[in-house]
């Protein structure tokens, strides 16, 4: 019997404390930053964000949004036999934010990682997932994006700040008869890696080069809208589908413009495609689940629809993942 995997649960989680763009504008004068609610919106779309309070790490909200997940899925933490946890802010350097979870659920004895491929990390995550129970080396897994981008922002610099948030979603992928996850397609080329990029390490208890995030924002854009639109048509190849079988294009929460470009290419209304960047912001590695629990549990994402979900992130990396729900 062919074995394929499938979604059967989602969750998510988004710290309390809420910034609109107002609130946020107000704390960078302080430092003498100069921003505004319309630059923001109308350079990205987004309305507000969600920052983690002191002591909150990636494991943090990754756990919340997992039992969200687990729960929906109708099983117990004790059911889940592989761990997968997407993040570029981990707890700390080891081990690594997924055992730091896996203890927080109460789990014993399965294989636990973390995935680094920034904002494309959750489609990443999915596809190791995806393999891993079509070789049976897994039945149920739990696959998570967490992050806390507010802790490694440069307050001072208006471009980058304003465009991230914190958050988590999750997913229990199972193994089923039934197919679930139609095609997965990944890439990555490093020689842009300095596009956007957190250029620091911790050397001899100290920091060296610079712990904040930089990116340069036209170079993104650009690279963004071909690549996604190369690797959603890939996926769809795959599966021997076209545009017009999609239901719900689930992208990468960065930016409405790329969004936007991405979902003309593809020949899709933007009524369907799901959209969380204008409340979210850009969560990196979370923006995908957090989008994709945001559209089932509003009634948007039906069972039986298809959706494609794909991302594109530091390294530079990009992907989708083509599933029926």
């Amino acid at each position: 019997m062919t074995i394929y995997s499938r979604i059967s649960g989602t969750g998510s989680y988004l710290p309390p404390r809420r910034l609109t763009n107002a609130d946020l504008v107000a704390e960078l004068a302080v430092q003498g930053v100069e921003s505004s609610d319309e630059w923001i919106v109308e350079r990205t779309g987004i309305q507000a964000r969600h920052f983690v309070d002191a002591g909150v790490g990636s494991s943090d909200l990754g756990a919340e949004a997992a039992k969200r997940a687990i729960q929906a899925a109708g099983c117990q933490a004790s059911d889940i036999d592989l761990i997968i946890v997407a993040t570029s802010t981990p707890d700390m350097v080891f081990p690594s934010t997924a055992a730091l979870l896996q203890n927080k659920l109460g789990i014993v004895g399965c294989p636990v990682f973390d995935v680094q491929a920034v904002c494309s990390g959750f489609i990443y995550a999915m596809t190791v997932a995806d393999a891993m129970i079509k070789t049976g080396t897994a039945k149920r897994a739990l696959v998570i994006g967490a992050e806390v981008f507010s802790r490694i922002l440069d307050f001072k610099d208006r471009t980058t700040c304003v465009l991230f948030g914190d958050g988590a979603g999750a997913v229990v992928l199972e193994a089923s008869s039934t197919p679930g996850i139609l095609a997965t397609d990944i890439h990555a080329d490093g020689k842009y890696a300095d596009i956007l990029c957190v250029p620091g390490h911790v050397s001899g208890g100290a920091i060296l080069g610079d712990p904040v995030l930089k990116m340069d924002g036209q170079a993104v854009f650009k690279l963004a809208v071909g690549v996604l639109e190369e690797t959603a048509r890939a996926s769809l190849s795959k599966a021997g589908l076209n545009e017009s079988d999609i239901d719900w294009l689930i992208p990468h929460q960065a930016n409405i413009r790329i969004m936007q470009s991405t979902a003309r290419k593809l020949k899709m209304p933007m009524e369907k495609v799901i959209v969380t960047v204008d409340q979210h912001g850009n969560t990196s590695a979370a923006s995908i689940p957090l989008a994709l629990d945001h559209g089932i549990r509003s009634g948007q994402i039906h069972k039986g629809q298809t959706l494609m979900l794909e991302g594109v992130g530091g390294g530079f990396t990009w992907g989708s993942v083509l599933l029926k729900y």
